[in-house]
Protein backbone atom coordinates (compact mmCIF):
# COMPACT_ATOMS: atom_id res chain seq x y z
CA UNK A 1 0.00 0.00 0.00
CA UNK A 2 0.86 3.75 -0.60
CA UNK A 3 1.64 5.00 3.37
CA UNK A 4 3.01 8.30 4.49
CA UNK A 5 6.08 8.21 6.67
CA UNK A 6 7.78 10.91 9.04
CA UNK A 7 11.46 10.67 8.87
CA UNK A 8 12.29 13.93 10.70
CA UNK A 9 11.56 17.80 10.28
CA UNK A 10 9.31 18.58 7.20
CA UNK A 11 10.98 15.18 6.01
CA UNK A 12 7.77 13.22 5.10
CA UNK A 13 8.28 10.51 2.25
CA UNK A 14 5.12 8.68 -0.01
CA UNK A 15 6.70 5.08 0.28
CA UNK A 16 4.71 1.91 -0.60
CA UNK A 17 4.51 -0.52 2.15
CA UNK A 18 3.66 -3.74 3.15
CA UNK A 19 -0.34 -3.91 3.43
CA UNK A 20 -1.04 -4.55 7.42
CA UNK A 21 -2.71 -7.94 8.50
CA UNK A 22 -4.67 -8.23 11.74
CA UNK A 23 -2.98 -9.85 14.41
CA UNK A 24 -5.56 -11.19 17.22
CA UNK A 25 -8.09 -9.09 18.60
CA UNK A 26 -7.37 -6.70 15.81
CA UNK A 27 -8.73 -5.04 12.56
CA UNK A 28 -7.48 -3.47 9.45
CA UNK A 29 -9.31 -0.78 7.74
CA UNK A 30 -9.53 0.94 4.13
CA UNK A 31 -9.33 4.17 5.35
CA UNK A 32 -11.65 6.55 3.40
CA UNK A 33 -10.95 9.92 4.79
CA UNK A 34 -7.92 11.10 6.96
CA UNK A 35 -8.32 14.70 8.61
CA UNK A 36 -4.93 16.77 9.12
CA UNK A 37 -4.48 18.48 12.48
CA UNK A 38 -2.45 21.23 14.29
CA UNK A 39 -0.58 17.96 16.06
CA UNK A 40 0.56 16.72 12.88
CA UNK A 41 1.86 19.91 11.48
CA UNK A 42 3.79 20.53 15.09
CA UNK A 43 4.67 16.98 14.91
CA UNK A 44 6.35 17.33 11.10
CA UNK A 45 7.66 20.90 11.73
CA UNK A 46 9.70 19.88 14.85
CA UNK A 47 10.62 16.28 13.96
CA UNK A 48 8.94 14.41 16.53
CA UNK A 49 6.33 14.31 19.21
CA UNK A 50 7.70 13.69 23.04
CA UNK A 51 4.71 10.83 24.06
CA UNK A 52 2.91 9.84 20.92
CA UNK A 53 5.92 8.51 17.92
CA UNK A 54 9.01 7.44 17.42
CA UNK A 55 10.68 8.21 14.10
CA UNK A 56 10.78 6.43 11.11
CA UNK A 57 7.35 6.44 11.74
CA UNK A 58 3.44 5.92 10.16
CA UNK A 59 2.28 9.17 10.12
CA UNK A 60 -1.32 10.50 11.07
CA UNK A 61 -3.61 10.23 13.46
CA UNK A 62 -7.26 11.27 12.74
CA UNK A 63 -8.96 8.65 10.11
CA UNK A 64 -12.31 6.74 9.17
CA UNK A 65 -12.75 4.04 7.31
CA UNK A 66 -14.33 0.72 6.40
CA UNK A 67 -13.26 -2.24 7.93
CA UNK A 68 -11.97 -4.98 5.33
CA UNK A 69 -10.21 -7.45 7.91
CA UNK A 70 -10.82 -8.90 11.47
CA UNK A 71 -8.25 -10.69 13.54
CA UNK A 72 -8.66 -13.93 15.28
CA UNK A 73 -11.21 -13.68 17.97
CA UNK A 74 -13.24 -10.41 16.90
CA UNK A 75 -16.91 -10.79 17.29
CA UNK A 76 -18.38 -7.47 17.60
CA UNK A 77 -17.01 -6.13 14.17
CA UNK A 78 -17.53 -7.30 10.45
CA UNK A 79 -15.68 -6.80 6.86
CA UNK A 80 -17.61 -3.46 5.85
CA UNK A 81 -18.64 -1.70 8.47
CA UNK A 82 -18.11 1.61 8.46
CA UNK A 83 -15.64 2.83 11.44
CA UNK A 84 -13.51 5.98 13.43
CA UNK A 85 -10.90 4.49 15.76
CA UNK A 86 -9.40 6.93 18.22
CA UNK A 87 -5.62 7.07 17.84
CA UNK A 88 -5.25 5.84 21.47
CA UNK A 89 -6.49 3.40 24.52
CA UNK A 90 -5.23 3.91 28.14
CA UNK A 91 -4.31 0.44 29.59
CA UNK A 92 -7.42 0.30 32.42
CA UNK A 93 -5.40 -1.36 34.71
CA UNK A 94 -2.29 0.78 36.26
CA UNK A 95 -2.79 3.36 39.43
CA UNK A 96 -4.14 6.53 36.81
CA UNK A 97 -6.75 4.69 35.17
CA UNK A 98 -8.42 2.99 38.32
CA UNK A 99 -8.79 6.96 39.21
CA UNK A 100 -10.67 6.97 35.81
CA UNK A 101 -7.85 9.58 34.73
CA UNK A 102 -7.11 7.87 31.43
CA UNK A 103 -5.28 10.81 29.41
CA UNK A 104 -2.53 9.98 32.43
CA UNK A 105 -2.11 6.20 31.98
CA UNK A 106 1.81 6.15 31.67
CA UNK A 107 0.78 2.73 28.99
CA UNK A 108 -1.36 4.29 26.50
CA UNK A 109 -1.56 2.29 23.45
CA UNK A 110 -0.56 4.99 20.39
CA UNK A 111 -1.62 4.49 16.66
CA UNK A 112 -0.62 6.19 13.81
CA UNK A 113 -0.55 5.56 10.19
CA UNK A 114 -4.28 7.35 9.04
CA UNK A 115 -2.35 8.79 6.37
CA UNK A 116 -2.17 5.58 3.95
CA UNK A 117 -4.60 3.27 2.15
CA UNK A 118 -5.13 0.84 5.28
CA UNK A 119 -4.76 1.01 8.64
CA UNK A 120 -3.96 -1.69 11.32
CA UNK A 121 -6.24 -1.27 14.31
CA UNK A 122 -4.82 -2.40 17.74
CA UNK A 123 -6.26 -4.90 19.99
CA UNK A 124 -6.62 -2.64 22.76
CA UNK A 125 -8.18 0.48 20.58
CA UNK A 126 -10.19 -2.01 19.56
CA UNK A 127 -11.73 -3.30 22.51
CA UNK A 128 -12.18 0.30 23.72
CA UNK A 129 -12.10 3.08 21.12
CA UNK A 130 -13.32 1.67 18.09
CA UNK A 131 -16.85 3.26 17.20
CA UNK A 132 -19.55 2.54 14.48
CA UNK A 133 -20.13 5.25 11.67
CA UNK A 134 -24.02 6.62 12.35
CA UNK A 135 -25.51 5.85 8.90
CA UNK A 136 -25.39 9.12 6.95
CA UNK A 137 -22.03 10.84 8.49
CA UNK A 138 -19.81 11.32 5.83
CA UNK A 139 -16.20 10.11 6.78
CA UNK A 140 -14.21 13.64 6.69
CA UNK A 141 -16.59 14.71 9.41
CA UNK A 142 -16.41 11.33 11.31
CA UNK A 143 -12.48 11.52 10.78
CA UNK A 144 -12.54 14.45 13.52
CA UNK A 145 -13.97 12.78 16.55
CA UNK A 146 -10.51 12.51 18.06
CA UNK A 147 -9.66 15.91 18.42
CA UNK A 148 -13.23 17.08 19.08
CA UNK A 149 -12.59 14.51 22.15
CA UNK A 150 -9.79 15.93 23.11
CA UNK A 151 -11.67 19.65 22.91
CA UNK A 152 -14.34 17.70 25.08
CA UNK A 153 -11.63 16.52 27.92
CA UNK A 154 -10.19 20.20 28.09
CA UNK A 155 -13.62 21.83 28.34
CA UNK A 156 -14.68 19.71 31.36
CA UNK A 157 -11.69 20.75 32.98
CA UNK A 158 -11.81 24.26 32.53
CA UNK A 159 -14.39 24.56 35.44
CA UNK A 160 -16.25 26.86 33.38
CA UNK A 161 -20.11 28.15 34.60
CA UNK A 162 -22.53 29.09 32.80
CA UNK A 163 -22.03 33.14 31.53
CA UNK A 164 -18.76 32.68 31.80
CA UNK A 165 -16.81 35.11 29.55
CA UNK A 166 -13.90 32.32 28.15
CA UNK A 167 -11.34 33.54 26.13
CA UNK A 168 -9.86 32.00 23.24
CA UNK A 169 -6.10 32.11 21.87
CA UNK A 170 -5.74 30.55 18.64
CA UNK A 171 -7.77 30.23 15.69
CA UNK A 172 -6.46 26.49 14.58
CA UNK A 173 -9.14 23.74 14.12
CA UNK A 174 -8.63 22.90 17.92
CA UNK A 175 -9.35 26.63 18.90
CA UNK A 176 -12.63 26.94 17.17
CA UNK A 177 -13.92 23.81 17.96
CA UNK A 178 -13.26 25.15 21.71
CA UNK A 179 -15.59 27.80 20.07
CA UNK A 180 -17.92 25.76 18.58
CA UNK A 181 -18.62 23.92 21.97
CA UNK A 182 -18.67 26.53 24.15
CA UNK A 183 -20.97 29.45 22.42
CA UNK A 184 -24.24 28.03 23.23
CA UNK A 185 -23.88 28.86 26.80
CA UNK A 186 -21.04 30.85 27.01
CA UNK A 187 -19.54 34.20 26.00
CA UNK A 188 -16.83 33.96 23.52
CA UNK A 189 -13.83 36.22 23.22
CA UNK A 190 -11.29 34.69 19.80
CA UNK A 191 -7.89 35.68 19.39
CA UNK A 192 -6.50 34.96 16.44
CA UNK A 193 -4.04 35.55 13.22
CA UNK A 194 -6.27 34.73 10.49
CA UNK A 195 -8.93 37.01 9.32
CA UNK A 196 -10.97 33.65 7.22
CA UNK A 197 -10.24 31.81 10.57
CA UNK A 198 -11.74 34.14 12.64
CA UNK A 199 -14.38 34.63 10.40
CA UNK A 200 -15.16 30.98 10.64
CA UNK A 201 -15.28 31.62 14.55
CA UNK A 202 -18.05 33.71 14.42
CA UNK A 203 -20.06 31.67 12.39
CA UNK A 204 -19.12 28.84 14.87
CA UNK A 205 -20.82 31.70 17.86
CA UNK A 206 -17.90 33.73 18.89
CA UNK A 207 -19.30 36.89 20.04
CA UNK A 208 -16.44 39.09 19.30
CA UNK A 209 -13.00 38.07 17.04
CA UNK A 210 -9.70 39.62 17.37
CA UNK A 211 -6.49 39.85 14.65
CA UNK A 212 -3.61 39.72 17.19
CA UNK A 213 -1.42 41.52 14.77
CA UNK A 214 -3.76 44.68 14.87
CA UNK A 215 -3.51 44.64 18.89
CA UNK A 216 -0.06 45.19 21.15
CA UNK A 217 -1.73 44.51 24.04
CA UNK A 218 -3.70 41.42 24.18
CA UNK A 219 -4.86 41.14 28.03
CA UNK A 220 -5.26 45.19 28.71
CA UNK A 221 -8.25 44.70 25.91
CA UNK A 222 -9.38 41.83 27.52
CA UNK A 223 -9.25 43.56 30.58
CA UNK A 224 -11.64 46.56 28.84
CA UNK A 225 -14.41 44.04 27.72
CA UNK A 226 -14.22 42.91 31.22
CA UNK A 227 -14.64 45.92 33.37
CA UNK A 228 -11.29 45.69 34.10
CA UNK A 229 -11.14 42.44 35.61
CA UNK A 230 -9.77 39.97 32.64
CA UNK A 231 -11.50 36.50 31.65
CA UNK A 232 -13.46 33.95 33.63
CA UNK A 233 -11.44 31.38 31.81
CA UNK A 234 -8.33 31.19 29.40
CA UNK A 235 -7.56 28.75 26.72
CA UNK A 236 -4.57 28.85 25.12
CA UNK A 237 -4.65 26.62 21.80
CA UNK A 238 -1.08 27.34 20.26
CA UNK A 239 1.55 25.65 21.53
CA UNK A 240 3.69 28.83 21.92
CA UNK A 241 5.41 29.35 25.46
CA UNK A 242 4.74 33.61 25.14
CA UNK A 243 0.78 32.82 24.43
CA UNK A 244 0.63 30.72 27.18
CA UNK A 245 2.44 33.83 29.33
CA UNK A 246 -0.77 35.87 27.76
CA UNK A 247 -3.18 33.86 29.17
CA UNK A 248 -2.16 34.02 32.25
CA UNK A 249 -2.24 37.40 32.10
CA UNK A 250 -5.55 37.56 30.46
CA UNK A 251 -7.18 35.90 33.56
CA UNK A 252 -9.48 37.20 36.04
CA UNK A 253 -8.16 36.89 40.12
CA UNK A 254 -9.93 33.28 40.45
CA UNK A 255 -9.93 32.56 36.73
CA UNK A 256 -8.62 29.09 35.16
CA UNK A 257 -6.27 28.76 32.41
CA UNK A 258 -5.94 26.05 30.05
CA UNK A 259 -2.83 25.39 28.89
CA UNK A 260 -4.07 23.19 26.38
CA UNK A 261 -1.45 23.82 23.20
CA UNK A 262 1.66 21.54 23.57
CA UNK A 263 4.42 23.43 23.26
CA UNK A 264 8.14 21.68 22.04
CA UNK A 265 10.03 19.84 24.34
CA UNK A 266 12.01 21.26 27.49
CA UNK A 267 10.16 24.78 27.00
CA UNK A 268 9.46 27.03 29.65
CA UNK A 269 7.93 30.15 30.54
CA UNK A 270 7.87 33.00 33.83
CA UNK A 271 4.75 33.40 36.19
CA UNK A 272 4.27 36.35 38.50
CA UNK A 273 4.41 34.15 41.83
CA UNK A 274 2.45 37.12 43.81
CA UNK A 275 0.01 37.17 41.06
CA UNK A 276 -0.62 33.63 40.68
CA UNK A 277 -0.63 33.22 44.98
CA UNK A 278 -2.92 36.43 46.08
CA UNK A 279 -5.19 36.08 42.81
CA UNK A 280 -6.22 32.54 43.53
CA UNK A 281 -5.13 31.82 39.38
CA UNK A 282 -5.73 27.86 38.58
CA UNK A 283 -2.96 27.21 35.81
CA UNK A 284 -3.99 23.72 34.09
CA UNK A 285 -1.93 21.53 31.66
CA UNK A 286 -4.76 19.49 29.72
CA UNK A 287 -3.76 16.51 27.92
CA UNK A 288 -5.54 14.41 25.16
CA UNK A 289 -8.99 12.51 25.74
CA UNK A 290 -10.68 9.70 27.16
CA UNK A 291 -12.77 6.84 25.95
CA UNK A 292 -16.04 8.48 27.49
CA UNK A 293 -15.06 12.12 25.50
CA UNK A 294 -14.34 10.44 22.08
CA UNK A 295 -17.91 8.27 22.22
CA UNK A 296 -19.46 12.13 23.27
CA UNK A 297 -17.19 13.55 20.04
CA UNK A 298 -18.47 11.30 17.66
CA UNK A 299 -22.24 11.84 19.06
CA UNK A 300 -22.09 15.86 18.79
CA UNK A 301 -20.60 15.30 15.23
CA UNK A 302 -23.47 13.11 14.30
CA UNK A 303 -25.80 15.39 15.90
CA UNK A 304 -25.11 17.94 13.53
CA UNK A 305 -26.23 20.85 15.44
CA UNK A 306 -22.54 22.81 15.10
CA UNK A 307 -21.62 22.80 11.56
CA UNK A 308 -17.80 21.38 11.92
CA UNK A 309 -17.33 21.23 8.21
CA UNK A 310 -16.67 24.39 8.30
CA UNK A 311 -13.24 23.26 9.75
CA UNK A 312 -12.57 21.29 6.43
CA UNK A 313 -11.09 23.39 3.56
CA UNK A 314 -11.11 20.58 0.95
CA UNK A 315 -10.28 17.10 -0.47
CA UNK A 316 -6.98 16.07 -1.34
CA UNK A 317 -5.07 13.16 -2.35
CA UNK A 318 -2.45 10.98 -0.38
CA UNK A 319 -0.06 12.38 -3.57
CA UNK A 320 -0.60 15.87 -1.83
CA UNK A 321 0.05 15.27 1.60
CA UNK A 322 3.18 17.43 1.25
CA UNK A 323 2.00 20.04 -0.43
CA UNK A 324 -1.24 20.16 2.03
CA UNK A 325 1.51 20.85 5.14
CA UNK A 326 2.84 23.37 3.30
CA UNK A 327 -0.23 25.20 3.01
CA UNK A 328 -1.01 24.42 6.90
CA UNK A 329 2.24 26.10 7.52
CA UNK A 330 1.50 29.53 6.07
CA UNK A 331 -2.33 29.22 7.28
CA UNK A 332 -3.72 28.65 4.10
CA UNK A 333 -5.90 25.97 5.42
CA UNK A 334 -7.66 24.82 8.68
CA UNK A 335 -7.68 21.05 8.04
CA UNK A 336 -7.84 18.95 5.05
CA UNK A 337 -9.27 15.83 4.45
CA UNK A 338 -7.04 13.10 2.73
CA UNK A 339 -8.59 10.90 0.52
CA UNK A 340 -5.89 7.91 0.61
CA UNK A 341 -8.27 5.63 -1.67
CA UNK A 342 -8.22 8.10 -4.66
CA UNK A 343 -4.92 7.06 -5.58
CA UNK A 344 -5.81 3.27 -6.49
CA UNK A 345 -8.25 5.48 -9.10
CA UNK A 346 -6.03 7.41 -10.63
Amino acid sequence: MLAALLYGREDLRLEKVVDPTPEPGEVVIAVGAATTCGTDLKVWRRGGHAKMLTLPTLFGHEGAGEIVAVGAGVTDWRVGDRVVANNSAPCMKCFFCQRREYSLCPNIIWNNGTFAEYLKIPGAIVQQNLLRIPDGLPLPLASMTEPLACVLHGVARSQIKPQDRVVVLGDGAIGLMFVAVLADTTEVLLWGGNDHRLEVGGKLGAVRTFNYHQISDIPAVVKELTQGRGADVVIEATGVPGVWETAIACGRAGATVNLFGGCPRDTTITVNTERLHYSELTLKGVFHNTPEYVRAALALIAGGRIPFELLISEERSLGDLEQVFCDMKERKVIKVAIVPQAEQRK
